[in-house]
């Protein structure tokens, strides 16, 4: 029995290890593509941030886009894990217009973030359209369509505009909004938060029915809200490791 416990403390140091190193590496991808963009950042570059032998790298990942891949999975929990705290942290938070609200706000300030939802090619390179369409951006996005499905069965989303063109107008307006300043002189320029203020009451004015909701309602769409971001981290999650 000894014999064994001390085998599988053993274990679980090599695993702590491993994860520890694959971490590192990350660390040090996500570091570079920052400063050098994702054509430029070479496997040597990063085995050199990260302080490990470059063929220890292709340990965790075969090729170079799978590596990038898991960065981006990981950075995207991190994201939505932050998504979620903001909206527990306001009072009036756990709603479709808060969830929009922190979303692009978490995003405009995540440089890795905002570049593959601009789908900037200078900076994120080929990723910038690998990731749309890989298998795990159509679920997601199945999933986002489901839980709008699910608020307009509940009244929490307008019934009288299709939920194709809800999505259609959620996307566009998001992304005009935080694309516009590159059209406008600089007497237009808002800050971040002034953005997505606006963007935000916009979308409600598309998205939100006239009623208010009763506080029945109110709940059950904080219920629904939290299972999505949790199954949505949960997804991600597998998706890195």
């Amino acid at each position: 029995m000894a014999g064994q416990r001390i085998e599988e403390q053993e274990a679980g140091r090599e695993l702590s290890k491993r994860e520890e190193r694959e971490q590192r590496i990350l660390d040090a991808a996500g570091k570079l593509i920052q400063k050098w963009g994702y054509r430029k950042t070479t496997i040597d570059d990063i085995a050199k941030q990260a302080r490990v032998a470059k063929g220890t790298i292709y340990l965790h990942w075969k090729t170079r886009e799978e590596l990038f891949m898991a960065l981006i999975y990981r950075e995207e929990t991190r994201l939505f894990t932050e998504i979620g705290q903001n909206m527990e942290d306001d009072p009036e938070g756990m709603t479709l217009a808060g969830m929009i609200k922190y979303s692009m706000l978490a995003t405009l300030k995540h440089p890795l973030m905002k570049a593959l939802f601009l789908r900037d090619a200078e900076f994120i390179g080929e990723l910038a359209t690998h990731e749309f369409s890989t298998a795990s951006y159509q679920a997601q996005l199945q999933g986002y369509i489901t839980l709008m499905e699910i608020l307009r069965q509940h009244g929490l989303v307008r019934s009288d505009v299709g939920l194709r063109e809800q999505v259609f107008l959620l996307t566009a307006i998001s992304w005009g909004c935080a694309t516009i300043d590159r059209l406008l002189p600089d007497d237009f320029r808002f800050s971040d938060e002034q953005v997505v203020d606006m963007m935000t009451s916009t979308l409600q004015r598309v998205l939100e029915p006239d009623r208010t909701p009763t506080g029945e309602e109110r709940q059950e769409e904080k219920r629904l809200l939290k299972a999505y971001l949790d199954q949505l981290k949960t997804y991600l999650s597998n998706q890195a490791s």
